[in-house]
């Protein structure tokens, strides 16, 4: 019999936070193991842009969108995602994955849309500032738009070829056309 391996203790979000593999990789903590996260494509990255520009011209201060937002789970030290888009209306904060979120917007690719569509959506419905989640597909003009109602229901609106998106939770209409524009 070979000898095994020592079990891992699984990693905290503070530890993951400062941890470096020596490579550019980007990663995600998913219960307490990092977790390499696929290199955007080409349309996957242009898309996100347009997010941030078609937010940032009409959001309010003190809502503002970033960028490759890192997203803190409440009550979890095992688990730290990293939101495509993220809206938060708090203040600025020196510590990554600390703004409340109160829209999210992940990019859908090939290879991380189970992913996303999946263990994350599911986990940003159970973070209490987020309002609306928006689900991008970067292969063709397709969005899923989900808007939480109360505390326990989320209703979602299956968006096609082209409309508007209505954030109530900031107050901002964003023309599906806008986000694409040049990509498809």
């Amino acid at each position: 019999m070979g000898m095994t391996e020592p079990a891992r203790r699984p990693m905290t979000v503070e530890e993951f936070l400062v941890w470096d593999d020596g490579t550019d990789t980007r990663y995600e903590l998913i219960g307490g193991e990092p977790v390499a996260m696929a290199p955007p494509s080409d349309a996957h990255a242009l898309i996100a842009a347009n997010v941030v520009v078609e937010f940032g011209k009409r959001l309010r201060p003190p809502c503002r969108a970033r960028v490759e937002a890192g997203i803190r789970l409440p009550d979890r030290d095992d688990a730290w995602f990293q939101a495509d888009v993220a809206v938060g209306c708090g203040p600025t904060s020196t510590k990554p994955g600390t703004v409340d979120p109160v829209v999210i917007v992940e990019i859908l690719s090939p290879s991380t849309a189970e992913h996303d569509r999946g263990r994350k959506l599911a986990v940003y419905r159970e973070i209490p500032s987020v309002q609306e989640i928006l689900l991008l597909d970067s292969t063709r003009c397709r969005a899923e738009l989900w808007h939480r109602e109360d505390e326990q229901s989320w209703v979602v609106r299956d968006i096609i070829g082209g409309g508007t998106l209505r954030f109530a939770s900031v107050g901002i209409e964003i023309p599906m056309a806008a986000l694409y524009e040049g990509i498809l």
